[in-house]
């Protein structure tokens, strides 16, 4: 196999399933760098598995996606429809949680940039997010479908603070809102159609700095296929394990690891 083609393919099923499994895709590739010297595949490629990603998000919620379009249209049109409107409810919960997702990670954005990548803040990144996995064992059954504007908030500096590498954004939010009785379906729902505009943008930043391929189209492809379909089994993954109660079951995997980094970080310092 041809070392770019093993490689984009690689690249693709580690984004896949660590953007959407709680586990935070970010930490994982930041150790990966300061232990094996793993990369990232370069801006164009990055594209191409974003991309592959958000069309993942996109068809597994395409159902939700369209119901939000042709409900927001009937709201657009009906002023007596438009203030019970689920769809423009969704709308602008996403853009409630947007805003405080940007106002929390820009200010960290120097603080990853520069010690992101120690074992110690990774460390405690990924202790975090194993101890919010754990606590929706606790978590109370919720019922709530339409969440009001302060829990956007809330969730949104959720999704914020996941700027952090070692703290999951799919875990923060979703645990946040179990906690906040919105119910388990509902929470991956609202979960991920936050992540949309989050990654769309990431897509943007990174597009535009794009100046060459650097691989060729069919490996661009393939990492983008690859990053696709593994996002469907993870998201699927993570469907079943919020509905069912399950969410908790990630922290067999982070909390270890935190131990781990953390050690390394007490025995590697620099």
């Amino acid at each position: 196999m041809n070392s770019g083609l093993g490689e984009a393919l690689l690249l693709g099923a580690l984004q896949g399933l660590t953007e959407f499994l709680p586990v935070s895709s970010s930490g994982h590739l930041a150790l990966a760098q300061l232990l094996f010297g793993i990369q990232e595949g370069g801006l164009t490629l990055n594209v191409m598995l974003h991309g592959g990603t958000l069309l993942a998000t996109v068809v597994v919620l395409r159902k939700r996606l369209v119901a939000i379009v042709t409900d927001s249209w009937r709201g657009i049109r009906d002023p007596e429809y438009r203030g019970r409107s689920p769809g423009l409810q969704d709308i602008s919960f996403v853009l409630l949680a947007t805003l405080p997702t940007a106002l929390f990670a820009f200010p960290l954005r120097d603080f990853v940039a520069e010690s992101g990548g120690a074992p110690s803040v990774l460390g405690c990144g990924f202790l975090f997010t194993s101890l919010l996995l754990l606590s929706t064992l606790r978590a109370p059954s919720g019922e709530r479908i339409a969440p009001p504007w302060w829990m956007a908030v809330a969730i949104g500096i959720a999704q914020g603070i996941a700027v952090i590498p070692g703290v999951s954004r799919s875990g923060s939010t979703i645990a946040v809102a179990l906690w906040l009785g919105i119910r388990s379906e509902r929470a991956f729902e609202l979960s991920m159609l936050m992540s949309l505009p989050v990654v769309f943008g990431a897509v943007l930043l990174e597009l535009r700095h794009v100046s060459e391929l650097g691989y060729s189209v069919g490996v661009l492809i393939a990492g983008a296929t690859s990053a696709f379909l593994v996002g469907l089994l993870a998201l699927e993954l993570v469907r079943r394990a919020v509905t069912q109660g399950r969410f908790a079951m990630f922290a067999l995997w982070v909390f270890p690891l935190a131990i781990a980094t953390l050690a390394l970080g007490r025995a590697w310092p620099s």
